[in-house]
């Protein structure tokens, strides 16, 4: 069965506008970095939404919570903004079992060319095809347990808690 991929935005698709100076969204760049891993795992992708993460409401939550209910594929991947990660994988583990969900996302958009993207995606691809079900953040080629992470706000790295 296929891996359901969906895209809730975040600084992964993030892109920078040369006119504004700003951060913003365009297309989901999932389809390049999937060709430009070599990927060979058959992927079903859905966008969701694409917005920073801070600006993340709960019923967006409800949303992921509801597409991920709602999948065939109990292997699920959401690329996500790391702000609020934790919060929706809490949700997602309140409302959701059977199914092994992976979330990740990046710290420099995939489009300024020395993302860290591309490794967390694949290292998502790798998790949700081993681990047993359950909700996970993947980042820097570590897994953690949605109850025992954190983002290091000093260090922009994921952490335990415990």
């Amino acid at each position: 069965m296929a891996i359901r991929i969906f895209i809730t935005g975040g600084t992964f698709d993030k892109e920078y506008n040369e006119l504004t100076g700003q951060l913003s969204f365009n297309d989901s760049h999932l389809h390049e970095l999937l060709e430009l891993g070599r990927n060979k795992v058959p992927v079903v992708i859905r966008t969701l939404m694409m917005i920073d993460s801070i600006e993340m409401t709960n019923q967006d939550r409800e949303l992921i919570a509801h597409q991920c209910n709602q999948s065939e594929e109990d292997k699920i991947i959401i690329t996500h903004g790391t702000d609020t990660m934790a919060e929706t994988a809490k949700l997602l583990a309140e409302k959701i079992s059977g199914k092994t969900i992976i979330l990740t996302g990046a710290m420099i958009p995939i489009k300024f060319g020395s993302s860290d993207g591309l490794f967390n995606l694949g290292g998502a691809l790798a998790f949700v095809q081993t681990l047993p079900a359950g909700v996970y953040i993947a980042m820097n080629g570590r897994y953690f347990n949605w109850d025992n992470v954190k983002k290091n706000k000093k260090t922009g790295m994921f952490e335990e808690i415990h």
